[in-house]
């Protein structure tokens, strides 16, 4: 054959074979990396997300069923087939499954925030891996523990931190028992979840040392109690400033679009 014709009738196996070869070079280094546990924390917020997603519009089901069944109890109400108890207990249901149904949105945004932070913060392939740096984070915890349980002068200024009989304390313990199992399990090959379980159950160590470290300060007068009421009250008072900014900001809309329809030197329309 002639070689002209030979190579017209197959250039296009050259770039079709780098193209593959492209594909499959991506392929391994993700499954490379999956295997390494570089992507372990995306793979286990990505994981999160999902399942924060079922559990969302789960309840947003539970939440028009709700809204349903008040409809159908306030139309037998109607008719003298229902009591006025029961369309009170069904409004109650309708709320309650409105506030579920909202919380598991809220949830649903900050596992995309999670995740978002995870695939930013994916490690080189010299650096730390994911499960390292989170036993890592453990290990500084139980430190920083540690100093009160052998350091005598710790032990004297601030007894709280190793009175077992505290809830504080007892919280705390109860999560270091937590936090070290799901250690455990995340050994081996180390699936998403049982890495997000062993993540979440540092954090939970590190609020509830937080906690306790906290309550000791407060008995060895070096810290004050915040009551609840102040929270609350601070809460309230951050939603009301959101509410306003909200309501100036559509106010500040509405009053533009009007002014840009009356521009001065435009005719009025109705003239």
């Amino acid at each position: 054959m002639d070689p002209l014709l030979l190579v017209a009738e197959w250039w296009w196996i050259a770039p079709s074979a780098v193209a593959v070869g492209t594909v499959g070079v991506i392929g391994v280094n993700r499954r490379n990396s999956t295997v390494s546990g570089r992507r372990l924390a995306v793979d286990a917020a990505r994981h999160d997300l999902r399942s924060a997603q079922q559990v969302a519009a789960e309840r947003r089901t539970a939440w028009k069923i709700a809204r349903a069944d008040l409809t159908r109890i306030s139309a037998e109400r109607a008719a003298q087939r229902a009591s006025a108890e029961q369309v009170a207990a069904a409004r109650r249901m309708l709320r309650e499954r409105e506030r579920d149904a909202k919380a598991a949105a809220a949830d649903v945004r900050a596992r995309q925030v999670r995740l978002n932070a995870a695939r930013a913060a994916i490690p080189a392939a010299s650096a730390p891996r994911p499960l390292e740096r989170l036993q890592a984070e453990h290990d500084s915890v139980i430190a920083r523990w540690m100093r009160y349980e052998t350091d005598p002068a710790l032990q004297i200024g601030y007894p709280a931190m190793t009175d077992v009989k505290r809830p504080e304390t007892a919280a705390y313990l109860r999560a270091a028992d937590h936090a070290k199992e799901m250690r455990r399990a995340a050994t081996g090959r180390v699936t998403p979840a049982a890495f997000g379980a062993y993540r979440d159950a540092v954090a939970e160590l590190e609020r509830a040392f937080e906690v306790a470290e906290h309550a000791a300060k407060v008995q060895a007068g070096e810290a004050t109690t915040i009551p609840a009421w102040q929270d609350a009250a601070q809460d309230v008072l951050s939603r009301s400033a959101e509410a306003i900014d909200r309501a100036a900001g559509v106010a500040a809309s509405a009053l533009s679009a009007w002014t840009s329809r009356r521009r001065p030197g435009k005719p009025d329309d109705r003239s």
